[in-house]
């Protein structure tokens, strides 16, 4: 039998490098496929798993989280803190100094050394500047071998020297 006769079609092709990426909604249709998307077993510990992520969006209405999409593929999970529609029922911190908080960002094990991570961290960052220009982005990540600090380093954040429980908090300003 031929490798591309219609009973045994080619292997869709998988993104790569130069792979057009955008976030993409998350709806009863696509969410499986963000749901199976998994980091490399040595970084479970620096990210909860996207179902995890899901379910607190749907009790905090702060979160806002999309797919990281390239070419079609589903890749990576990002979710926002973003308080700026609502401040009155933001807490201290955001009151003191307006933030947008990058809460999940995460590529799966598969699409990870693509570029994937930093064009979607990059189409956040714009989205965080449109919903407060003068302000800042957060984040914070646990330290440790395989960790994300260095990625965000890279990618403009700086150390503030501040910890939310054991995870070091950084920040981009926007």
């Amino acid at each position: 039998m031929a490798a591309d006769s219609p009973s045994n079609p080619p292997e869709p092709e998988l993104p790569g490098r130069g792979s057009r990426v955008c976030l993409e909604e998350i709806t009863r249709d696509n969410l499986r496929a963000f749901l199976n998307l998994k980091v490399r077993s040595d970084q479970e510990g620096f990210v909860a798993p996207n179902a995890v992520s899901v379910a607190q969006a749907h009790f905090h209405p702060e979160a806002w989280f999309r797919g990281i999409v390239a070419d079609g593929t589903p890749v990576g999970f990002a979710m926002l803190e973003d308080w700026t529609s609502m401040r009155e029922a933001a807490h201290e911190a955001f009151r003191k100094e307006p933030y947008v908080g990058l809460w999940r960002f995460m590529v799966d094990a598969r699409y990870q050394a693509h570029g994937f991570g930093a064009e979607a961290l990059k189409l956040l960052i714009a989205r965080a500047r449109t919903l407060l220009p003068d302000g800042v982005m957060l984040t914070s990540y646990v330290p440790g071998e395989g960790c994300p600090g260095p990625f965000y380093l890279r990618h403009g954040f700086v150390e503030t020297g501040k910890l939310d429980g054991i995870e070091r908090v950084l920040r981009l300003p926007l």
